[in-house]
């Protein structure tokens, strides 16, 4: 992938010891770069990581040459640990001392005038550990500029060691700092200065040099744009004839927009908590679902790759799909994020993507929003009917949505297992006492009341049971104050 700047090799260039990604740090820090890059940066983003040292540079390589080209990026990144800044070590003398005499002499400089007057510098240090105070003043002595790093460093009694994405407990860290809010600064700052190294501050961009001109002859320059002038005419007559006159709609028919939701990773590692992440991807495949120009694989097919090591590509052909889904859920507290990517399986290649930040009351719209957006980026064209039925929640009440999600979870694990179709009941009955005009947790009341046929209940029960709440799924929104009745079968009873 080229650089975004004509004449660079890469946008950004990643700097790092080897021994520093021994536990996938590095690794783990690039993904979250790009996922964050693709949600901010309209056009993709090009990175150079040696993520594996056997094929990466090594010493005994003529290291001039393989650089050459590599480290004519646009920003450099060196991930600083307390071995990085070592006169002996390759990456510090081959890349970063390298990189700072190289940007130092290029035509933009080293240090960029950004869009709001400010000035930064294309090193962008990454800083995972405490450094020594000589490594400290070797890095300023080399850059001839006080260190200007963003920290990922997690402090707490007598532990100092790099900030992780998944922390058990990340309010104890004493710097208070958050693994995807340092990716987000980190992002900001390579955004500013993608957009001043495009666009310098204080002036305006040119398709064409006056040195271009030079020597053209005036009739030469009126018959170009002349020319220019019938391409623009052919152009649009060709887009009202495809896209007004009806040609454009059977071309695109043999565009493929098949696509899978995988399970979305549950970012908080407690299994108590799957039933959230798991319930966010359904729920977005159901609003897909409802677009007729989307071919969706059902739940059951993709609920096989929860946790997979396999590639898109793999699972793409393996499902037979062109497009596939897939995402991440983070809840603490009372807040959810939310990270989406929509990926083509094919080429691997990244379609969109976007990071949401949500009020867990919130939660509910985001989805039909997430789904919407998914749609777009296919080039769906969507009937008034189809945006209205993606734009309905499930529920207005969180409170009933998250029972809801729960009972679910249990229903769909719960095959011939008693136990688990009485925790469905259960919560799905509180979900309709917060909110009894809750259709879809009557639907799954009814789901739930179909399954019981299995434990002995007699036929005209658990059928009127089903009736009587797949009519209430249907039915028009109660006012408020309104009950709705529920059978426990295990008890043997009704419950408002």
């Amino acid at each position: 992938m080229p650089s975004l700047v004509p004449g660079y090799e890469y946008d950004i260039f990643i700097s790092y010891r080897q021994n520093d990604n021994r536990s996938g740090w590095v690794t783990e820090f690039v993904k979250a770069l790009q996922e964050e890059l693709s949600a901010a940066v309209k056009d993709p983003v090009s990175v150079y990581f040696d993520v594996n040292p056997h094929d990466g540079l090594q010493e005994t390589h003529n290291v001039d040459k393989s650089l050459e080209g590599k480290l004519k990026c646009l920003i450099f990144i060196p991930i600083l640990s307390q071995t990085y800044c070592d006169p002996k070590s390759f990456a510090w003398q081959h890349e970063f001392c390298a990189f700072n005499s190289y940007a130092s002499e290029d035509s933009p400089g080293r240090d960029i005038k950004l869009k709001n007057g400010n000035v930064a510098s294309r090193i962008l240090p990454i800083r995972i550990h405490d450094l020594e105070e000589e490594d400290k003043n070797l890095l300023e002595k080399e850059t001839g500029s006080v260190l200007r790093a963003v920290d990922f460093i997690y402090r707490t009694a007598g532990v100092v060691r790099p900030l992780r994405r998944t922390e058990d407990d990340p309010r104890a860290n004493l710097d208070k700092t958050f693994y995807l809010d340092q990716v987000n600064k980190v992002v900001r700052t390579i955004k500013d200065l993608l957009m001043a190294l495009q666009k310098p501050a204080g002036q305006e961009a040119t398709t064409v040099t006056p040195a271009k001109l030079d020597g053209v002859p005036i009739s030469m320059r009126k018959r170009i744009a002349w020319l220019a002038a019938a391409l623009i005419i052919a152009g649009l007559g060709s887009f009202y004839l495809f896209y007004f006159a009806g040609y454009g709609q059977k071309l695109d028919k043999g565009v493929d927009r098949s696509i899978a939701v995988l399970p979305f990773e549950n970012m908080n590692k407690d299994p108590e908590q799957d039933y959230f992440s798991n319930g966010i991807a359904e729920d977005i495949l159901n609003h897909l679902v409802k677009v007729s120009d989307l071919k969706v694989k059902s739940r059951t097919s993709t609920l096989q790759y929860k946790g997979t090591l396999k590639t898109i590509p793999e699972i793409g052909d393996e499902l037979g799909v062109a497009n596939i889904v897939e995402g991440s859920v983070r809840k603490v507290g009372d807040k959810v994020r939310i990270v989406v990517q929509l990926i083509d399986a094919r080429s691997d290649d990244h379609l969109w993507s976007e990071t949401y930040d949500r009020d867990l009351k919130d939660v509910l719209s985001v989805q039909s929003e997430i789904a919407m957006k998914i749609a777009s980026a296919l080039e769906v064209r969507l009937t008034a009917d189809e945006k209205a039925d993606m734009q309905n929640q499930a529920s207005q009440n969180s409170t009933a949505y998250d029972y809801y999600l729960k009972a679910r979870e249990f229903y769909s694990r719960g095959s011939g297992d008693r136990n688990e179709i009485e925790n469905a009941l259960t919560l799905t009955r509180k979900a309709l006492q917060v909110d009894p005009s809750f259709s879809r947790a009557h639907a799954l009341m009814a789901d739930i009341w179909f399954t019981m046929s299995a434990f002995g209940f007699d036929e005209k029960t658990w059928v009127d049971s089903v009736k009587f709440y797949s009519d209430r799924q249907f039915s028009s929104i109660l006012p408020p104050g309104a009950h709705t009745w529920c059978w426990l079968p295990f008890s043997g009873t009704w419950e408002t």
